[in-house]
């Protein structure tokens, strides 16, 4: 029997299940809104009604921009060698740029989500590799961006078209082409239509994330001080869902992609089901 059999029948280790438990309350039980709201208090939840017309639309284009500028530039300088994932620097540097968008409100928006986005995709790329993937590859490069729109849940996602394989389902075919055309070309150019139509897609999501963010950051009390609070809700929401998605990837990997689903959909219908 070949080898990678013997590792897709083996059981999975207590540890491993602990991990996985771990990675399903990240992936299926996390939303920036409630993390911005255990920090900014409830007024977050009436934020949204601050965000003028225009500013949505300068949202949206920023939130493209930001994609395509991450998956061009993110991992080029990404060291290979596997290390521990440093999620404090990040949120730093998150940190800091939200202190620009907190002062500045929407006209710093087009500067400020562009750095953060660059930003959070370096921490998720350092989470990838702590987790051993192969952040040279496209596989990995194109695992990374998806965190961005597993990462776009909101309080009022139903779960069976919201969950985490159900969006991976929805990826899965354009990533596949995407990966192709990157191996084929040796290069991430942002601007083949394969590429396009997966940022579109990351972007649909992610976009919900910013909105909840600019939000947050139009409440006139907030100022620079209140946008690095955001930005640091911001950067501690995508790095959880990093560290579920790349978890997974790793017990895939060793156990096979059937059997982590079956126990991960075990461990998801535990956390929903009601008690006695």
């Amino acid at each position: 029997m070949p080898p990678d059999i013997l590792l897709q029948t083996a059981p999975m280790t207590r540890q491993d299940q602990a991990s996985l438990a771990k990675a399903v309350q990240w992936l299926e039980h996390t939303s920036l809104a409630a993390r911005m709201t255990s920090l900014l208090g409830r007024q977050i939840e009436l934020a949204g009604k601050l965000v003028p017309r225009p500013a949505r639309a300068i949202a949206a284009r920023a939130t493209t921009t930001a994609l395509r500028l991450a998956l061009r530039a993110a991992l080029r300088s990404m060291d290979a060698r596997q290390r521990p994932a440093s999620r404090y620097l990040h949120k730093a540097l998150a940190m800091g740029s939200g202190v620009i968008g907190g002062a500045f409100g929407f006209a710093a928006l087009p500067v400020e989500l562009p750095a953060s986005t660059l930003v959070m995709l370096r921490a998720i790329a350092d989470i990838a590799r702590a987790e051993g993937e192969d952040i040279a590859s496209p596989d990995t490069a194109l695992a990374c961006m998806q965190v961005f729109a597993l990462g776009g849940r909101s309080p009022d996602d139903d779960n069976l078209e919201s969950g985490y394989f159900a969006i991976r389902a929805v990826l899965a075919q354009t990533v596949s082409e995407a990966a192709k055309y990157m191996l084929q070309k040796g290069v991430i150019d942002e601007t083949a239509p394969v590429l396009i139509k997966l940022v579109a897609m990351i972007g649909a999501r992610f976009g919900l994330v910013v909105s909840q963010k600019m939000a947050a950051q139009a409440i006139p009390i907030l100022g620079a001080v209140g946008g690095a609070a955001v930005n640091y809700a911001f950067a501690d929401h995508f790095q959880s869902i990093a560290m579920g998605h790349f978890t997974v990837r790793r017990l895939e990997r060793a156990y096979g992609a059937a059997a982590v689903r079956a126990e991960y959909e075990k461990l998801r219908m535990k956390d929903v089901t009601p008690g006695p």
